[in-house]
This record gives structure tokens, C-alpha cells and sequence, in this order.
């Protein structure tokens, strides 16, 4: 699945443009690197996504292609805010 999308299918990021527009703007690093929206996500990724002056990092524990709103934080673990 694409960054984009987990990050959307996520709720971590609501709309997939914003997203799209996070990765564009190299606000959204996996493992260390910076990547593109259609970057193939894995489970076991470490992804840091920047907010402004805040970073979120979260380790990817599941990949779906739909989820229900309170099965969302299931498909990931936060490690920091």
C-alpha cells in the first residue's frame, strides 16, 4: 500500500491529497529517508511525519486496505509525539 493511503486509511493524516502534499513537501520519512507518496509501506516501518513543530513516530504494526474508525490505531504503535 502507499504511504499516502496507509496514512489516510490510518486517520493519522485525514484526507489522502494532504497526505500526498506531506510527502511532496519531505515531511514524511520512513526508516530514515525521506520518500515519495508512492513509497511501498511494510509492516515493521518506522515512519516519522512532521506537524509543524511536532513529530509523530509510529512503528507500522498492520497493513489494510479499509478499516473501521475504531480499528485504525490498530494498524499502528506510536513510539513518540
Amino acid at each position: 500500500m502507499r504511504i499516502d493511503k496507509f496514512l489516510k486509511v490510518s486517520r493519522i493524516i485525514k484526507r489522502r491529497t494532504v497526505a500526498n502534499e506531506a510527502c511532496d513537501g519531505q515531511h514524511i520519512v520512513v526508516n530514515g529517508r525521506v520518500v515519495k507518496a508512492s513509497y511501498d509501506v511494510k509492516i515493521g516501518d518506522v515512519v516519522e511525519v512532521s506537524f509543524g513543530q511536532r513529530t509523530l513516530v509510529f512503528r507500522v504494526k498492520d497493513v489494510k486496505e479499509h478499516v473501521l474508525k475504531d480499528g485504525a490505531g490498530e494498524l499502528y504503535e506510536i513510539i513518540s509525539q
